[in-house]
C-alpha cells in the first residue's frame, strides 16, 4: 500500500567562518600603525590606527569580518586621505561615523554590504533626469544556488540594492549604465545595462576571499592553515546518500577511511570504522566526538543535524585526545542557530527496500541426482539410487502436484521473505534568533519494516542547541539531544538455515500444519512462531557551556556534557511442535534452529544502564603582530563512566500471552547482573604558530591518566609536532607567473598517539572475583550455595599501547582552485600492544592481558576534485583513493589462528592462512605419486603442496602443522569513492559510488559447498562446474570445484589457495534526481522554496563474487537492499 507523504527540503549556504568562529576572537592581521580585530560573536571591532588611509582601514574591515564594501566613482581621491582613528569594542556604525566627520565620505549600511559615497546633489540630480528603466535579474553560486544579500549597484552612482533569499533583484537604473554584482567570498562581476532589462549573473568563488575552516580538536583552524592531516566532509553530502544511519552514510567519503558492513538490516550500524589501518589487535576503531565530547556511537547522531565532520587521520591532528586517538578520530559539529527570521523546514521521504542480489539453488532434479551421486562416489558399491530411487529423480516434480506431502517442493525464500519493505523519514527543523538567543532544532522519525513480517525498526531523534549571549564578555551555550529506538525481530534469525534448506524437505503439511522440515529443521516454522525480541534504546544527552572573555584575544570556557544510554530487551522463545503428517493429532517432535530447541516457553528481559559525564575548562589565546600569527590553548578534561546490566530470566511458562516476568515459575528462574565503572584525567595544550601566512607551525601535548591501568602505570604523555610551508605563497613562485598553479602546500608531522580500549575489563591489572551458585552434598540432600572464584590472574605492570606516526602531505590547486589535490604517505609503528598471554590451563585463569606485541602501518592517502561551471550548467566531481598494509612485527605469544586466518610475527596482520592448493587430481597415478592429506583422497580431490615437515624439509606427507602457510592479505587494498554533482536551472543531479580495488577474497563453504552438514543446499554456481566421474576427462580438466564427497569434504573445503579469489567491486552507493520549483510559483502561497526528488540507494554493485552474492552481505546475514525513494522538500 502506498502511502503519500510529503517531506521538505532546505539548502542553504553557511559561511563556515560563522558558525566556527562563535566562541573565538578572530584576530585581524596589523600592518604599520594600522590595528584592526574584530569580535565576530558580537559584533564589534577595535581600530587603532594613526595617519592610516581610510581605503587601509575599509579594506581591513572587509578582509577579516563578513562585511563588504562597494565605493562610488567620485569617493576614490578621498580614500587616499589620511586619517587618524582609535575606538574599543564598537560597531561598525561608530567607526563609519567617525570616518565621515573626518572626511564628509557618506555611508549606507545594508546587511552586510556597506555603500561609500560622497554627496553629489548636481549629479544625483542629472541621473534622476536621465531615463530610468526597470532592471531584474537573479544572481547564484556556480552550483545554481542562489546568493542572499549580494550587492547589486550602479557603477559610479549610489543606486543600489541587494537580492532576496531567491537571489532576485530589482533597481531603477538608466540606460548605457553599468551594474556591479558583489558577495562575500566570490569575485564581483560587472554587466553592461544595453537593451536588456532582465538578468543572470553567475558569481565564482574567489580562492583569496574563500576561507574554509575545518573542526580539529577542541578548536578550529582555516584550512590552507592545516599542518596536520584532516578530511573534511559536509553534512549535505552525508544526508544525500540517504542512509538511516550516519556510519554508513561515511562509506566512500573520506579517504583513508574504511567504512565495512555486513548487511543492510532495518537500523543496522556499519559493522567496523577503521583510520588508516589496523592500529592494534584490539580495538582498532576511531575515538568519536560529538561538539567537543566524547560520543559511545556514532549513529546516535542523526545526519540531518551535522555540519560537518573532520577526521583526523594523523599524530599532529589526533593527538590532542591523546590515548583515545591512535586509531584516529572522527569530530562531528552540529548545526547551530544563526542570527536571522525563524526558518521552518519539513522534509519527508517514502521508499522501498528491494534485495539486490540472493544465492540461486539448483532445482529439485538435479539436488536428487547430486545426492546420489555423492554417496556413489564415497561408495562406488552401493550403485547409484543409494538416497533416491530412480522413479523419485524422474517423477519428483510430477508427483508433487498430487502428493505434496511426499514429493515436497518449498521454495523457501518466496514462502518467508517479501518482495520489499517500506520505509519512511519525517524530519522538522526550526532555526533563526537575535543577537541574544539563536537556536537550532530538530525532530525526525524513522521508520524502515523487514524483509519478513515482524522485523522493524522506528527511531527518533531530537536535538536543540541554543546560543546565549548575555553580556559582551559573557556567553553560553546549552545544547540537549534525545534519541530513541526500537528495533523488533524474530526471535529467530532465518537467513542462514533458509539458503541451506533444500526445496524436498516440507515447511507444512498440505492441511497448513507445520511439517517437519528436515528433521525438525523447519526455518518457516521458527520464523511465523519460535517468538519475537523487542529491544528498547534510549540515549539522553546534553551539554552546557559557559564562555567568558577577561581581555581581547582570551576566552576562557567551562563545559559538563552527562549521558545516559539505556537499553531494554526482551525476548520469548515459544515451544514450536510439529505434528505428524498422517496424524494431526500426534507430536512429532520440536523445532531446532540455530543450536536451540524449541521444546518449552521461555522469557528473558535484559536491562543496561550507562551513564557518563564529560567536564572539560579549556583556555585559548590568540594574538598577532606584525606578520605573525600565534594561538595558544590549554585545557582539563575528566570522563566519568559507570555502568550496570541486568539480566532475569524465567522458563516452563504456561500463559504465553502474558510475556512477564512474574507469570514464569519460580522453579525455573535465572538472575545475573554485573557493573563496572572507569575514570580518566587529562590534561592538553596546543601552540599554533603562523609567519606571513606561508611558514606554519603546531605542537600539541596531552597528559593522560586512565584507571585502567595500576597507579604506577597508569599515566602518559603523548605529544606530537607538524609544520606546513605554503610556497604558493612565496615570491619566487608569483615572480614565476605559474597561472595554472593557484595553490602549493607542504606538510609534515610526526607523533604519539595512546590506546588503553582493551573490551570490557576495565580493571585488568586486578585480581576479579566472580560469584555463582554451585551444588553441594549436604546433610543427605544436594543443595544450591553461593561460591566465589578468582577467574583472572592479576597483571600489574601493563601500561598503554603507544602507536608513533609519521605523515608528509601535499596540497595543490590549480587552474584558480577548481582542480584541487591532497595526498598524504604515511607510517606508524604501534609497541606495547595489550594481547591475552596463554599460561598453563592448570592455573584455572583466564589468559590475562599484558604488553606483548608490536605492529607497523604504512599507507597513502589521496584526495581529487573538479568544481566548474559552462552558463547555466554547473558540474563537479571529487574521487579519493586510499591504501594500506598492516604488519605484526613482535608476538610474545606463538601463532594465532581462527576463521582460517593467522596473527604472526613477520607477516601481514589476519593473513590468510592454509594449504598452496596445485588443483584437481585427474589420474590415480596422480593421487599415488603425491603427497596426500589422508588416505581417502582419490582423483576429483584437491591436491595440496608438501611445503616441509618436522625436519624443515618437504616429508612426503600433508600436515595442518607443517603445510599451512600465509596466502595473502586479508584486507582490502585501494578502497576508493566518490561523488559526481550537475545542475541546470532547477534541475539537480548526485551521484555517489565506492568501492575496492583488490582484496583476497574467501569463497567460502555457504557460497560453494553442496550438501553442507550432509543435507544442505547445493548452490547454482557448483552444478556444471565440479569434477564428476560422469564427466569426460576434458571436462573434469576444466572443472572449477572438487567432486561431490562427504568422505573428503574436511579436506577439499579447508582453508586453501584454491578458495580465494579476487574480490575486488565497485558499487553505486546513490543517485538522486531533483528539480526545484520556481520561485513564482510557490511564493503566491507564502513557501520560499519547493523541491521534488526520487533518489536510489545501493542500486547496483559489480564484482567477482559468486552469482546472488554481494561482497558486503555475511554468509548467513541480512542481504544488501536496494533502496528507492521519493521525497518533497519544502522551505517556509
Amino acid at each position: 500500500m502506498f502511502k503519500k507523504t510529503t517531506f521538505l527540503h532546505l539548502k542553504k549556504r553557511i559561511n563556515f567562518l560563522g558558525v566556527m568562529s562563535i566562541f573565538l576572537m578572530i584576530p585581524c592581521s596589523v600592518f604599520g600603525e594600522t590595528v584592526v580585530k574584530w569580535n565576530a560573536e558580537e559584533n564589534l571591532f577595535t581600530v587603532q590606527a594613526t595617519n592610516s588611509t581610510v581605503k587601509d582601514i575599509l579594506n581591513y574591515i572587509e578582509t577579516h569580518s563578513d562585511y563588504v564594501f562597494v565605493y562610488s566613482e567620485n569617493v576614490q581621491k578621498v580614500l587616499n586621505n589620511k586619517v587618524s582613528i582609535s575606538v574599543v569594542n564598537r560597531k561598525i556604525d561608530t567607526i563609519l561615523k567617525e570616518l565621515s566627520t573626518q572626511t564628509k565620505l557618506e555611508y549606507k549600511i545594508s546587511g552586510r554590504q556597506v555603500i561609500i559615497s560622497m554627496p553629489q546633489v548636481d549629479k544625483t540630480q542629472q541621473e534622476i533626469n536621465k531615463k530610468n528603466v526597470k532592471v531584474t535579474g537573479n544572481v547564484a553560486d556556480e552550483n545554481g544556488e542562489a546568493l542572499i544579500g549580494a550587492s547589486v549597484m550602479v557603477k559610479g552612482s549610489t543606486m543600489g540594492t541587494i537580492t532576496d533569499i531567491d537571489g532576485n533583484f530589482s533597481l531603477d537604473a538608466f540606460k548605457g549604465a553599468t551594474l556591479l554584482i558583489s558577495y562575500i567570498g566570490y569575485t564581483s562581476q560587472e554587466t553592461s545595462i544595453d537593451n536588456r532589462t532582465s538578468f543572470k549573473i553567475v558569481l565564482k568563488e574567489d580562492s583569496k576571499t574563500l576561507e574554509e575552516v575545518v573542526v580539529i580538536g577542541y578548536g578550529t583552524v582555516k584550512k590552507k592553515d592545516l599542518t596536520g592531516a584532516v578530511a573534511a566532509v559536509k553534512g549535505d553530502d552525508l544526508v544525500a546518500k540517504k542512509t538511516t544511519t550516519l556510519s554508513t552514510a561515511l562509506q566512500g567519503s573520506v579517504s583513508g577511511m574504511m567504512v565495512r558492513r555486513d548487511n543492510n538490516a532495518p537500523g543496522a550500524s556499519a559493522s567496523s570504522i577503521h583510520v588508516r589501518g589496523i592500529t592494534t589487535m584490539d580495538n582498532s576503531e576511531p575515538l568519536i566526538i560529538v561538539d567537543g565530547v566524547q560520543c559511545d556511537n556514532i549513529d546516535y547522531v542523526n545526519s540531518n543535524d551535522v555540519e560537518n565532520i573532520s577526521v583526523l587521520k594523523d599524530a599532529a591532528a589526533a593527538s590532542i585526545y591523546g590515548a583515545k586517538a591512535a586509531a584516529g578520530v572522527i569530530l562531528i559539529t552540529t548545526k547551530r542557530g544563526s542570527q536571522s527570521d525563524l526558518n521552518l523546514t519539513y522534509t519527508g521521504e517514502f521508499g522501498w527496500e528491494i534485495p539486490t542480489k540472493q544465492p540461486s539453488m539448483v532445482g529439485v532434479t538435479r539436488y536428487l541426482e547430486m545426492n546420489n551421486e555423492l554417496l556413489y562416489n564415497d561408495n562406488p558399491g552401493g550403485g547409484l539410487f543409494q538416497l533416491y530411487t530412480s522413479d523419485q529423480v524422474k517423477n519428483w516434480v510430477k508427483y508433487n502436484k498430487t502428493d505434496p506431502n511426499n514429493y515436497p517442493i518449498v521454495n523457501w525464500r518466496d514462502l518467508m521473505l517479501n518482495n520489499s519493505a517500506p520505509r519512511q523519514t519525517h524530519t522538522v527543523s526550526l532555526s533563526g534568533g537575535n543577537k541574544s538567543v539563536r537556536t537550532q532544532a530538530s525532530l525526525s522519525y524513522d521508520e524502515v519494516d523487514g524483509l519478513y513480517d515482524g522485523r522493524g525498526f522506528q527511531r527518533y531523534m531530537f536535538r536543540v542547541n541554543n546560543d546565549f549571549t548575555i553580556n559582551d564578555k559573557l556567553s553560553a551555550t546549552l545544547d540537549v539531544n534525545i534519541r530513541h529506538a526500537k528495533n523488533r525481530n524474530s526471535i529467530y534469525d532465518p537467513f542462514g538455515d533458509m539458503r541451506k534448506m533444500p526445496a524436498v524437505y516440507p515447511a507444512t503439511w498440505d492441511d497448513g500444519r507445520l511439517a517437519s522440515g528436515k528433521s525438525g529443521a523447519n526455518p518457516y516454522g521458527l520464523l511465523l512462531y519460535g517468538g519475537r525480541t523487542v529491544a528498547h534504546s534510549t540515549q539522553i544527552g546534553g551539554k552546557a557551556a559557559l564562555n567568558f572573555k577577561p581581555f581581547d584575544g582570551l576566552s576562557l570556557q567551562a563545559i559538563v556534557a552527562p549521558f545516559i544510554n539505556y537499553q531494554k530487551n526482551k525476548k520469548f522463545r515459544n515451544q514450536v511442535s510439529y505434528t505428524l503428517m498422517d496424524n494431526p493429532d500426534a507430536i512429532g517432535g520440536n523445532l531446532e534452529g540455530g543450536g536451540v530447541t524449541y521444546s518449552t516457553n521461555e522469557l528473558t528481559e535484559e536491562r543496561k544502564d550507562n551513564w557518563h559525564v564529560t567536564t572539560q575548562v579549556i583556555a585559548n589565546y590568540m594574538k598577532s603582530f606584525g606578520k605573525h600569527d600565534i594561538t595558544l590553548m590549554a585545557g582539563y578534561e575528566n570522563y566519568v563512566m559507570k555502568k550496570e546490566e541486568l539480566t532475569a530470566g524465567r522458563d516452563q511458562y504456561e500463559l504465553t500471552q502474558y510475556p512477564y516476568l512474574n507469570i514464569g515459575p519460580e522453579d525455573y528462574m535465572a538472575n545475573s547482573g554485573t557493573g563496572s565503572e572507569y575514570t580518566s584525567n587529562s590534561v592538553f595544550g596546543r601552540a599554533i604558530y603562523s609567519y606571513a601566512d606561508r611558514y606554519l607551525f603546531q605542537a600539541n601535548i596531552r597528559y593522560d591518566g586512565s584507571s585502567r591501568f595500576a597507579s604506577q602505570y597508569r599515566w602518559g604523555t603523548f605529544p606530537s609536532f607538524s609544520a606546513g610551508w605554503v610556497v604558493s605563497e612565496e615570491k619566487f613562485m608569483k615572480n614565476a607567473n605559474i597561472d595554472w598553479l593557484s595553490f602549493l602546500k607542504l606538510r609534515t608531522s610526526w607523533g604519539m598517539l595512546g590506546n588503553e580500549r582493551i573490551g570490557d575489563n576495565y580493571f585488568p591489572y586486578m585480581a576479579l572475583m566472580t560469584f555463582n551458585n554451585a551444588l553441594f552434598y549436604k546433610d543427605g540432600a544436594v543443595v544450591s550455595e553461593k561460591t566465589a572464584a578468582q577467574r583472572n590472574l592479576a597483571v600489574e605492570d601493563i601500561t598503554w599501547e603507544t602507536t608513533t606516526s609519521t605523515d608528509i602531505g601535499v596540497d595543490l590547486g590549480f587552474l584558480n582552485n577548481r582542480l584541487r589535490v591532497t595526498a598524504d604517505y604515511y607510517w606508524k609503528k604501534t609497541k606495547d600492544m595489550l594481547l591475552s598471554i596463554e599460561i598453563p590451563y592448570s592455573m584455572g585463569y583466564a589468559n590475562p592481558k599484558n604488553n606483548a606485541g608490536k605492529m607497523s602501518t604504512t599507507g597513502f592517502d589521496l584526495e581529487i576534485s573538479w568544481n566548474d561551471r559552462i552558463n547555466d550548467f554547473s558540474y563537479g566531481i571529487s574521487a579519493n583513493l586510499s591504501d594500506f598494509k598492516s604488519k605484526i612485527d613482535y608476538l610474545r605469544n606463538s601463532d594465532i589462528i581462527s576463521d582460517g586466518k593467522v596473527k604472526r610475527a613477520g607477516v601481514l596482520f589476519n593473513e590468510w592462512y592454509g594449504y598452496v592448493c596445485e588443483g584437481i587430481y585427474q589420474t590415480q597415478e596422480e593421487v599415488d605419486n603425491s603427497a596426500t592429506l589422508n588416505n581417502q583422497i582419490t582423483v576429483g580431490d584437491l591436491k595440496y603442496k608438501d611445503i616441509s615437515g618436522p625436519d624443515g624439509v618437504p616429508d612426503g606427507k600433508i600436515s595442518a602443522d607443517y603445510d599451512r602457510v600465509p596466502l595473502g592479505n586479508s584486507l582490502p587494498r585501494f578502497q576508493y569513492g566518490g561523488n559526481i554533482h550537475a545542475g541546470y536551472k532547477g534541475i539537480d543531479l548526485s551521484v555517489a559510488f565506492q568501492g575496492i580495488g583488490k582484496q583476497n577474497a574467501y569463497l567460502t563453504k555457504e557460497m560453494v559447498q553442496p550438501l553442507r552438514d550432509n543435507y544442505g543446499n547445493i548452490p547454482s554456481i557448483v552444478d556444471g562446474n565440479y569434477w564428476s566421474p560422469f564427466n569426460t576427462a576434458e571436462e573434469n580438466a576444466k572443472a572449477k570445484y572438487p567432486r561431490l564427497s562427504q568422505v573428503n569434504r574436511d579436506s577439499n573445503y579447508a582453508t586453501s589457495s584454491f578458495w580465494l579469489f579476487n574480490g575486488a567491486y565497485f558499487r553505486l552507493k546513490n543517485v538522486t534526481l531533483g528539480y526545484t520549483l520556481p520561485s513564482v510559483w510557490t511564493q503566491k502561497a507564502g513557501i520560499k522554496k519547493v523541491r521534488l526528488y526520487v533518489s536510489a540507494s545501493d542500486l547496483f554493485c559489480i564484482s567477482n563474487y559468486p552469482e546472488g552474492w554481494d561482497p558486503e552481505m555475511g554468509v548467513s546475514s541480512y542481504p544488501i537492499t536496494t533502496s528507492l525513494l521519493f521525497g518533497l522538500s519544502v522551505n517556509f
